[in-house]
């Protein structure tokens, strides 16, 4: 009995953590958001250039504790150079879509992440999920649905062209979810320095050689006044902070806890509408939210027992291991190797 209460105390401060830390990069997210769409209000359209800041300040910081390192690399470059390009990918639309629609919108739509997710690791990572998990990702896609149908006109959603840039959203998301389900397993199998001086080398370059192709012009034309320095600076240094803190969680808590943390970023959203841009927010957005937080919570139930048994590979009986009960996500071993 003594055990189980010491096993459940210590669950317990491991969630309560994983939640606070969660939260932390919620919080973080919502800086971004507010930032990138505080540059697209001031009219400076280049989302590849902005991408570009913060890898630039990824790679300054993890790439040069990797070089003082001295180490090889524990996953091939070409790997590095994919994750790099998908993340630069989903960084570039959605910072597009700010363009086009308000930041509530994107920041609410960014929760296709978590639908994309599931339907990544069913396909090509064998995950089962038992009907009430469907269920859940099913009243969030609902509840997403309102948001689409408020910026089609019918609540009057922000933005000069509200359709368009969920479209973007959505598009940008899978990239995400395919960085998010690579990121996952680099740093859980691997190691998170290597990772994240990698993902800021190959970002850095990509989104640098595209900007320089697509927005050299609009670059050139920018009248660099000192907001938009400090709006740069601060999706840098929000940027870095963000990717700093996302590996704690995703090897703590794995990428569904990720995106659910992410999901009270929505409402700081809400909030910077209301108070800095005078924006009056359509009540479907609430009710977006609340049929997302309620899928979510339903999807995220799931009931697990951590029972000690000897590892198959050296026989350490102190090894603990997730028996998952029946109708909860049951994942395959293997992974993809990288």
């Amino acid at each position: 009995m003594e055990i189980t209460m010491l096993r459940n105390r210590k669950a317990m401060v491991r969630t309560v953590q994983s939640l606070l830390l969660g939260q932390l990069v919620s919080l973080v997210l919502s800086v971004m958001s507010f930032t990138s769409s505080f540059v697209a209000s001031l009219g400076v359209n280049t989302p590849l250039t902005l991408s570009f800041t913060a890898y630039l300040a990824i790679t300054l910081v993890y790439g040069s504790i990797f070089l003082c390192r001295r180490q090889k690399l524990l996953v091939p470059w070409y790997w590095y150079l994919f994750l790099g390009f998908i993340d630069a990918q989903g960084n570039y639309l959605y910072n597009k879509a700010y363009q086009y629609s308000s930041i509530t919108s994107v920041t609410i739509l960014d929760c296709w992440t978590i639908a994309w997710v599931i339907i990544l690791t069913w396909i090509f990572l064998g995950t089962k999920y038992s009907l009430r998990q469907f269920l859940g990702a099913a009243v969030c896609l609902l509840g997403l649905g309102l948001v689409l149908l408020s910026d089609a006109g019918v609540g009057g959603g922000g933005g000069t062209k509200p359709l368009l840039g969920d479209t973007l959203v959505i598009a940008g998301t899978l990239f995400f979810a395919i960085s998010n389900v690579g990121e996952e397993f680099c740093v859980k199998k691997k190691d998170v320095v290597e990772f994240l001086s990698m993902i800021g080398l190959f970002g850095l370059l990509v989104s640098g050689c595209q900007a320089a192709i697509l927005e050299k012009r609009v670059v050139e034309s920018v009248n660099w006044s000192p907001e938009v320095i400090l709006a740069f600076a601060g999706y840098a240094v929000a940027s870095l902070m963000f990717y700093i803190l996302t590996p704690f969680v995703l090897k703590t808590s794995g990428s569904t806890m990720f995106n659910l943390s992410l999901l009270t970023s929505d409402m700081w959203a809400v909030v910077i509408r209301i108070f800095f841009y005078r924006q009056q927010v359509d009540w479907l957005y609430y009710v977006s939210f609340i049929l997302a937080v309620i899928g979510l919570v339903i999807y995220s139930r799931v009931d697990t027992d951590p029972v000690c048994i000897p590892s198959p590979e050296n026989g350490d009986i102190n090894t603990q291991y997730q028996l998952l009960h029946e109708g909860t996500a049951e994942t395959k071993v293997e992974s993809p190797a990288l």
